[in-house]
């Protein structure tokens, strides 16, 4: 019989689920409870600077899955405070509305207890459409007349009780696994249509929102239906609209044709055409208009395909999640901007820089590695001192020690879901853990020298540990089977990446060269050469377009990965390059060194954003965060230091 487990609701903890017999969390000693003796709280999903989420059971429908929103700021007092207040009440009123359609989560209840807001809504299994982009690859013309067939019913439903949601966006649309319906998610931004809302407040995600939302806080039906376009614009094409505000605002709605990557039906052209206008009273005005014109008969031509003039490489911006958890959690506020600013602003761009937020001393010895935690929550950290330690990023609080490792922790891995912690070791040994409750689950044993890389799959089927020994393994990490050895470097291989769909597996080696391997059956694809010495770093783009590598001959080299071309290369540390992160969106490269800096890089073009300078030794190791708003450096200083973003 299945043990039945609770967790803390204290949103500085990182709310290890326990044995529902136990009184108190083991890690923050806060009295467990169950809310309104109903609601049992079992594993946290995540959160943002005003609440957390919660995946729990509903003890009066059978321990019935559900999701806790917390609401539970940082900060009181202040006009973003009153902002999420007013936001999260809303949500639940929008649910109690709207939440008896089949493809919009119910409101099950909305209570305080404790000085603390909750709400409790339906769970919904499933994925959402940023992370089938991902798995899939971009949407085909069919799939994406689905899309606007299933959810424009939604929308007009919505639009009809006057509620405009202010946040459509692949993040923000699950398909449910039972029957692949589209579920509308996360009613946390959304309004009540009175007329115009007032300036100065704008609320939404950059690139999906629309110019009057952004610029001058008010919407319409016709503001949801400009997101609902920007979507299946990112979905057919695999360019975020993220990227092309930043670089032309609203401009590239006339020009969105360019990024196609095979040509479209002149109808559902006519259609996006409409959607993405920028002045809303070009759109259509409901989605019942865009129902009418998606359902006229079709007409077979298609336009001729015109290759893009733009830049080559347009990175997806996916981002790591629970799978099922989190995308009906929304990460409470994660992807919306509350802002309260001039009317402005928005149609401007302003340059952002990396700015020193803390610095942790975190081993008695030089900080070997990094890894964000899937939700974000938590930072590992691999030491030479033998020992994994886990942060909480916010605030910098040790949360638990791993032991358990006999020599210098090498490299850190997360399992796509978060569920499993895996480390190598010049001990030779592979270690996975419960990162939880700190439970060494298995060693996995069979390389004859020090293990100095690691990798998980993105589709978490496979974890790839690289050796001195000069070879690749490749193993189960559910099981602990071995499932094959990759031989072909001459020397020891340091680096290792998989490409996002998880078909490619990158090594690199002190052979001076990357190899690029078929995951699935071991074979090598082709050998990458060019690097004078050896390669310990290697990172993927986000979209798969770029392999980024780090070498000890002092410089950065972008290959395209299906070709091997050398795209090109990056001089500007004065001493081996040890580290690289792409940021989740990517746009920006970040490579650490042995001459104790990290230098920002624009992947695109190669121009040197930034640097940071701090560290008193070699910036060993680089993480971005899954939001993409830090970036973690381990050194052999001993530290770890956390860099935000602020404006510059």
């Amino acid at each position: 019989m299945k043990q039945i487990q609770i967790c803390c609701l204290n949103p500085e903890c990182h709310n290890p689920p326990v044995p529902e017999h136990i009184k108190f969390c083991p890690n923050c000693n806060v009295t467990l409870v169950t809310l309104r003796n109903r609601y049992r709280p079992i594993q946290s999903l995540g959160g943002g600077g005003f609440g957390k989420t919660y995946l729990a059971e509903d003890i009066d429908k059978l321990n019935a899955q559900c999701v806790i929103k917390q609401f539970a700021p940082q900060i009181t007092g202040t006009n973003a405070f009153q902002k999420a207040k007013e936001l999260f009440l809303q949500e639940a009123q929008q649910l109690q509305k709207l939440g008896e359609h089949s493809q919009i989560p119910t409101l099950l209840a909305y209570f305080e207890q404790d000085h603390r807001l909750y709400l409790v809504q339906q769970f919904i299994d499933g994925e959402n459409l940023l992370q089938e982009l991902a798995q899939q690859g971009i949407f085909s013309e069919s799939k994406i007349c689905a899309l606007l067939q299933d959810l424009l019913p939604i929308l007009k439903l919505v639009h009809e009780y006057d509620v405009i949601h202010r946040d459509i966006k692949p993040e923000n649309i699950m398909r449910r696994r039972s029957d692949g319906k589209l579920i509308l998610i996360d009613f946390g931004a959304s309004k009540q249509l009175q007329g115009t809302v007032k300036t100065g407040t704008s609320i939404g995600t950059f690139g999906y929102a629309s110019l009057e939302q952004m610029q001058d806080g008010k919407v319409y039906p016709a503001s949801d239906l400009y997101s609902l376009g920007a979507s299946c614009f990112h979905l057919l094409t695999g360019v975020h609209p993220w990227q092309l505000w930043q670089e032309d605002g609203y401009g590239w709605v006339k020009n969105w044709r360019n990024h196609l990557q095979k040509s479209v039906n002149p109808d559902l052209g006519r259609i996006l055409d409409k959607l993405l206008q920028k002045d809303y009273q070009q759109r259509y005005q409901s989605a019942q208009e865009v129902l009418q014109d998606l359902n006229r008969p079709q007409i077979p031509p298609t336009v001729p395909y015109q290759h893009p003039q733009v830049s080559p490489s347009q990175p997806l911006n996916i981002k790591s999640s629970r799978r099922g958890f989190l995308q009906v959690a929304g990460l409470f506020f994660g992807g919306v901007a509350v802002t309260v600013v001039g009317q402005n602003l928005f149609i401007k761009y302003t340059k952002k820089t990396l700015q020193l937020q803390q610095t942790i001393t975190a081993h008695f010895l030089s900080v070997n590695s990094l890894a964000y935690s899937p939700d974000g929550q938590t930072l590992a950290s691999g030491g030479q001192d033998r020992t994994i330690k886990l942060w909480n990023p916010r605030t910098g609080k040790l949360l638990q020690t791993l032991t358990g490792h006999s020599d210098s922790v090498k490299s850190l891995a997360y399992s796509p879901d978060g569920q499993t912690l895996a480390s190598v070791s010049r001990d030779s040994s592979i270690k996975l853990w419960n990162p939880r409750i700190g439970e060494l689950l298995q060693t996995l044993t069979g390389h004859s020298d020090s293990v100095d890389s690691l990798a998980y799959s993105p589709d978490g089927q496979t974890l790839a540990s690289g050796s001195e020994d000069k070879t690749i393994k490749l193993w189960n990490p559910r099981t602990g089977q071995l499932l094959q050895t990759l031989s072909g470097h001459s020397d020891s291989v340091g680096s290792l990446a998989y490409s996002p769909d998880s078909q490619t597996l990158a090594s690199g080696s002190s052979d001076d060269t990357i190899k690029l391997w078929n995951s699935r059956t071991g074979q090598l694809l082709q050998t990458l050469t060019g690097h004078s010495n050896g390669v310990y770093s290697l990172a993927y783009s986000p979209d798969g377009q770029t392999l980024a590598s780090g070498s000890w001959d002092k410089t950065i080299k972008l290959w395209n990965p299906r070709t091997g071309q050398l795209l090109q290369t990056l001089s500007n540390h004065s001493d081996s390059v040890w580290s690289l992160a792409y940021s989740p969106d990517g746009q920006t490269l970040a490579s650490g060194s042995n001459d104790k800096t990290i230098k920002l890089w624009n992947p695109r073009t190669g121009e040197l954003l930034q640097t940071l300078s701090g560290h008193s030794d070699l910036v060993w190791s680089l993480t971005y965060s899954p939001d993409g708003q830090t970036l973690a450096s381990g050194s052999w200083d001993k530290t770890i230091k956390l860099w935000g973003y602020g404006e510059g």
